[in-house]
């Protein structure tokens, strides 16, 4: 037969794509690194972890005098370097070791020698990780600490391959940050410290969630409640949020990581969308993994730990929550419900 060229006829899924929480918020990552000394989150946009602080804050007369203890990594740098390591040294530190100062400083040194050109010293690291170990985690995780959380009720960067609207068997339905909006505002109840992140989410390039959803989970932390187990996903951050950069002499205090300034760093950063994200992520991972999973019984909410902030078991609290620790439970059903979503069915 007389050679011809072949034909391409198939039809390509141009909307189809591998998409993450940084992938759907790059917009916001640009324009936050303008900020001179940016990163700080070991992820495809290290720029997460960090943001350029805002005008100087008159903080006397505000602050309780309570709340202005020194932060114990004040004198510690940031950055996208920096960052990557802290979310080496607590992901595989171990928590039951008997001296745990010494068990985190020598975490420090193997961490750093493969990183000869940080300039961290890793005795001042080791010590000054000590206090976020031993913070009270507040109500979410019925105030246990890392600390009281041993190695084998602790899961270290859990990847995950997430299908949506059917992964690789496309279902022809996919859902939209304004869809995903939607959901929360239906799922939200006013009093929700996340109630008014819905307007910002529609706010997001509407990508059409379409192919597969990807990242790792920093730590998932099993806690145990009247005898069941309870899921958390854990999220460290080195965030800096005082008003003028390390280095400036301004005093970083507990005061800064408060309740109410976690809050505004979590919706500036987009943070409760990469929270609801990998909420979903432990969800469909429980479903395979949990015998008799009940997500109203096992998924226990997520914890954004802001390590800064986190200032040992006397740390400052607000409201019953310690300053550094942003804990957050879901409204029954909306992880599921979400799930669903994204999986291309009915929320």
């Amino acid at each position: 037969p007389a050679l011809a060229a072949a034909r391409f006829d198939r039809q390509l899924d141009t909307a189809w794509r591998r998409l993450s929480y940084s992938a759907l918020t790059a917009g916001t990552h640009e324009a936050r690194a303008a900020g001179p000394a940016a990163g700080g989150d070991p992820d495809e946009h290290p720029l997460d972890d960090e943001r350029t602080p805002g005008p100087p804050v008159d903080a006397s007369g505000e602050a309780d005098s309570a709340l202005q203890v020194a932060s114990p990594m004040v004198d510690l740098p940031s950055g996208t370097a920096f960052g990557i390591v802290v979310h080496d040294l607590l992901e595989h530190a171990d928590t039951s070791a008997p001296d745990l100062e010494a068990e985190l400083i020598g975490r420090a040194h193997d961490v750093l020698a493969g990183r000869p050109a940080s300039g961290l010293d890793p005795e001042a690291l080791g010590r000054a990780l000590v206090p976020a170990m031993q913070t009270p985690l507040g109500p979410v995780a019925g105030a246990s600490s890392l600390r009281d959380i041993p190695p084998g009720d602790r899961l270290a960067e859990l990847a995950f391959e997430l299908p949506l609207a059917g992964g690789d068997h496309p279902t022809g339905t996919e859902a939209t940050m304004r869809a995903v909006a939607g959901l929360l505002r239906d799922r939200l109840p006013p009093d929700d410290p996340l109630a008014a992140y819905p307007d910002l989410l529609a706010d997001l390039p509407q990508h059409r969630l379409r192919g597969y959803l990807t990242g790792s989970l920093d730590s998932v932390l099993r806690l145990s409640a009247d005898g069941r187990p309870r899921y958390l996903v854990a999220d460290y951050k080195t965030n800096w949020l005082g008003e003028s950069w390390p280095g400036s002499g301004e005093p970083l205090t507990a005061w800064h990581y408060r309740p109410d300034a976690l809050r505004a760093a979590m919706l500036e950063a987009h943070y409760p969308l990469q929270a609801l994200l990998y909420l979903v992520a432990l969800h469909r991972y429980l479903i395979w993994r949990q015998p008799g999973y009940d997500p109203d019984v096992h998924l226990g909410g997520a914890l954004y730990l802001f390590v800064r902030g986190m200032c040992g078991p006397s740390t400052p609290t607000v409201d019953g929550a310690p300053c550094g620790v942003f804990g957050w439970q879901p409204p029954p059903g909306l992880v599921p419900a979400l799930s669903g979503l994204l999986a291309g069915g009915a929320a």
